[in-house]
């Protein structure tokens, strides 16, 4: 069990440097520079490491990254989005539990302009919570549909997690991009019939009152005005891939395009906005790709010690099925996301689930997008889930991490019951990606 002791070596310091407080890129580097001297021949190794870093970060497929993060910050910080919050409120109505309909909605609407689950989350949190507080809506009916509306982020194209994952994966990432639209429409829907269940259940949880009336023809304004133009930039994105018209790269460009081409329109524009926007990206691509760089060496030290290989023939000799060992995977990754952050996960579940998935017969597009949902869920688990502390941050002071958790977990059975759905009807994952 040699390949075992080294996989252990190689996952324990991880851990236990992350568990000290040593940032995620530091904790691969350090882990990689031990495990090279003692596996691939110190000296050589390092060098082999410090090679790595251009190859690593010079993948075509990680160039929409940069670009879908310029765009989704262009459009939170030139406050386009107000102008799709209101044209959705008034077309909700007096219905109740309307605030947290407006903020599902929103945030997928949001979510197909941002690509960031935590950008979408402390925007809606922001907005939002306060006012659903003021109305007297229980936490439940506030935490919750804050913290499933910024996962949807994470699936619904352009996703940055999504290119990351299909960059590190080897995975089409324009497959893989549009594959999470259809799933994401379903999921929102699922909150949708959620939100009403428990309104239902306890009328006292979202209390009715009468908000501003509108005609047919103010809404349908609102509408054109201010969610129509947003459609275009989801075409420039999403519609292009599929149409075969562009890259996931030329299409991450036609997005940015497009945004520019609104905040013009709505006389939003200032290079300042433009400045900020592009500070914002480089600070999250360059934190990435330092990981990348980190975690690609990690791969190789996985190989070449025989972990990898030892993992899989481990997995294999269990004589399972095929859909006992997704099962176990997607096991693997929710227990992990109550103690990591997505990246994390990534890089050290990747260079051991691909090739089993391979070894399986997996279309990887399918399996990378029920592991991307998995990730997504570890955004919301307890007690180190990203989003609880983005909401505690927005919430109101002396607001518990239980409270926010426990609102948290009917919107991650949610999720989970779509991974399900889409293991039973591959269909609803791969007929767009086929499309194209």
């Amino acid at each position: 069990m040699d390949w075992a002791l080294a996989l252990s070596v190689m996952i324990g310091l991880i851990l236990a440097l992350m568990g000290v407080g040593v940032p995620v890129a530091f904790a691969f580097f350090a882990t990689n520079i031990v495990c090279l001297y003692l596996y691939m021949g110190g000296p050589v190794g390092v060098t082999q490491m410090v090679t790595n870093f251009g190859d690593a970060v010079s993948i075509y497929a990680l160039t929409p990254m940069p670009l879908f993060l310029i765009m989704g910050s262009l459009f939170f910080r030139s406050g386009l989005g107000d102008g799709v919050f209101r044209a959705i409120d008034l077309c909700i109505g007096n219905l109740r539990a309307r605030l947290s309909y407006l903020v599902v909605l929103a945030g997928a609407v949001f979510a197909s302009l941002s690509g960031s689950s935590l950008a979408n989350t402390g925007m809606m949190g922001t907005t939002m919570v306060p006012e659903m507080l003021r109305r007297g809506y229980r936490p439940h009916m506030v935490y919750g549909p804050v913290l499933g509306a910024g996962g949807l982020a994470v699936i619904i194209p352009p996703s940055a997690l999504a290119v990351l994952l299909g960059s590190l994966a080897q995975i089409d990432v324009g497959a893989l991009l549009v594959a999470g639209f259809l799933p994401g429409l379903v999921l929102t829907a699922l909150y949708i019939v959620l939100i009403t269940v428990q309104a239902a259940i306890d009328q006292g949880a979202a209390p009715q009152y009468d908000a501003p009336r509108a005609s047919l023809r103010e809404k349908a304004g609102a509408i054109l005005a201010n969610v129509v133009p947003m459609g275009v930039i989801v075409f420039l994105v999403v519609g292009t891939i599929i149409l075969g018209i562009a890259s996931p790269t030329e299409s991450a460009a036609l997005g940015c395009l497009g945004v520019i081409a609104l905040l013009l329109a709505y006389r939003r524009f200032s290079w300042s906005v433009v400045w900020k926007s592009l500070d914002d990206a480089m600070k999250v691509t360059g934190m990435t790709f330092l990981i990348i760089a980190a975690s690609t060496t990690f791969a190789q030290v996985l190989a070449f010690s025989g972990a990898s290989n030892g993992m899989i023939q481990w997995f294999v000799a269990f004589d399972w099925t095929p859909y006992a060992m997704l099962a176990v995977m997607v096991g693997v990754i929710l227990l992990l996301g109550m103690f990591m952050d997505q990246l994390s996960m990534m890089l050290i579940t990747l260079p051991i689930f691909i090739p089993i998935a391979n070894s399986l017969g997996f279309d990887l597009v399918w399996f990378g997008l029920i592991l991307l949902l998995s990730y997504e869920i570890g955004f919301t688990t307890p007690p180190f889930g990203l989003l609880l502390f983005v909401m505690l941050g927005v919430a109101p002071e002396g607001t518990r991490l239980g409270t926010v958790a426990r609102a948290a977990i009917p919107y991650i059975l949610c999720t989970i019951g779509l991974v399900v759905l889409i293991v039973v009807f591959p269909p609803l994952a791969l007929w767009l990606p086929r499309l194209m």
